[in-house]
């Protein structure tokens, strides 16, 4: 009898990852119309051969599609992780398969492997960054500015990255173009609101076994994501309650019939609290000391900062992984705080999180995808500093995914568009 030798197993186990990161891959693939359009139209014309695409994002199937897409384009890829939970590993090998793509990304790696896979990113001399969370971005200014002369231009995924980039221009520091997807309609009416909402809700509820209806869901902000959180959370039977430091926000959610309180208040009653604000220190010590027994903490924002576990780990006496991605901390009084996922982004950090339905992340990489084809084909229209996605290539995208859902728009008369430009008309 023949015994295995330990490299011949490590292939077998590589390889078996490979084929199911595969198989993730492909069914996505076969539920996003636009980027299989954009893509058939990128092999056709290679519009980023002679590129070289940086990329630091949540590394999982619908993520992979993106990716194959800018190889099928011409580019050479090279990709790590924005959150060192999120990384699926079965669709990073799978990535690493491609004769053009280089995956760096692992799951559940420390904080100095994680800048190390980044650093591996940026010594392919990428010419274009895709970014989810801007740490690719500061990591070229504060460590490889030799590479900004020779980068086009990049793109960036989310809220809170777009905010530290459009800091980082108020502050004359961002030295390249990058084009704020997150901030395109394609993007925040849909992946923000029904993509974090959904995927937020259906972690937690998978995490926990717990069902939302008759509980006090507490959701601390609304933006477009913490909307799309208090949402879904009514339309499955729980009382929201939203927490804001926006008045004008804060008179919307009440206006939607949600309770509206400070988080002082809501910490008294709430079951579930979900943090979507892209700050800090929204959940903290007084915060923890007034909830009740048993309550469940997750966060819905980019970083792991909205929720201040080392003081929550300064308060317990015990702590105790009570299922996967539930940590439960016991306070001195008996009571118990259970927080998922070590505070990172809900969606897409605990054992069982699958992040956004892949038809909606279809619409936003599709909008990455003619972002970065934007700027490579029109480089010179785009100086250092943050960008909005030119209208035009948002609404296109809009049009391929109805004409795929098959849902047809009317159209205006010659009469009713020169109704519309003219001021010449009144009563």
């Amino acid at each position: 009898m023949t015994t295995a030798s330990p490299i011949s197993e490590r292939l077998d186990e590589v390889g078996s990852a490979r084929d199911a990161g595969r198989k993730k891959i492909d069914w996505a693939f076969e539920h996003m119309p636009i980027l299989s359009s954009l893509r058939a139209d990128f092999q056709e014309n290679e519009p980023l051969a002679g590129e070289t695409v940086g990329m630091a994002l949540h590394v999982e199937a619908k993520t992979a599609a993106l990716v194959e897409t800018m190889a099928d384009a011409g580019a050479e890829v090279a990709i790590t992780g924005c959150n060192p939970l999120s990384t699926h590993d079965d669709v990073s090998a799978a990535l690493d398969a491609h004769p053009s793509i280089t995956s760096y990304a692992k799951h559940g790696v420390g904080d100095e492997e994680y800048y190390e896979a980044i650093d591996a990113v940026l010594d392919h001399e990428p010419t274009v960054t895709v970014d989810d969370g801007g740490d690719l971005v500061f990591r070229v200014h504060e460590h490889h500015p030799e590479l900004i002369d020779t980068i086009v231009g990049g793109t960036e995924e989310t809220t809170t990255g777009v905010h530290r980039l459009r800091a980082m221009d108020d502050d004359d520091a961002l030295e390249y173009p990058v084009i704020a997807v997150n901030d395109t309609p394609m993007k925040r009416l849909f992946d923000n609101v029904h993509g974090t909402g959904e995927s937020s809700l259906a972690s937690i509820a998978m995490t926990t076994n717990l069902s939302w209806a008759g509980k006090d869901v507490v959701v601390a902000g609304y933006g477009q994501c913490g909307r799309g959180v208090a949402k879904k959370a009514s339309g499955q039977n729980a009382n929201v309650i939203v927490t804001e430091i926006d008045p004008r926000r804060a008179l919307e959610a009440h206006m939607e019939g949600y309770d509206v309180m400070s988080m002082s208040e809501a910490a008294e009653v709430g079951d579930v609290f979900i943090t979507t604000t892209g700050n800090r220190d929204v959940i903290v010590k007084d915060h923890f000391e007034q909830m009740q027994d048993g309550v469940v903490l997750a966060n819905a924002g980019h970083f792991d900062i909205e929720i201040d576990l080392e003081a929550l780990r300064e308060m317990a006496d015990s702590e105790q992984e009570v299922r996967d991605g539930v940590r439960e901390y016991e306070l001195p009084s008996g009571k118990r705080i259970n927080v998922l996922a070590e505070g990172r982004l809900v969606n897409l950090a605990t054992p069982v999180s699958l992040g956004h339905p892949v038809e909606v992340m279809d619409q936003s990489f599709g909008v990455q995808a003619v972002s970065i084809r934007e700027l490579v084909e029109n480089a010179d229209d785009y100086d250092a500093g943050v960008h909005e996605v030119p209208d035009h290539l948002d609404r296109k995208l809009a049009e391929i995914k109805l004409n795929a859902e098959g849902v047809e728009l009317d159209t205006l008369s010659e009469e009713q568009e020169e109704y519309m430009t003219s001021w010449q008309h009144g009563t």
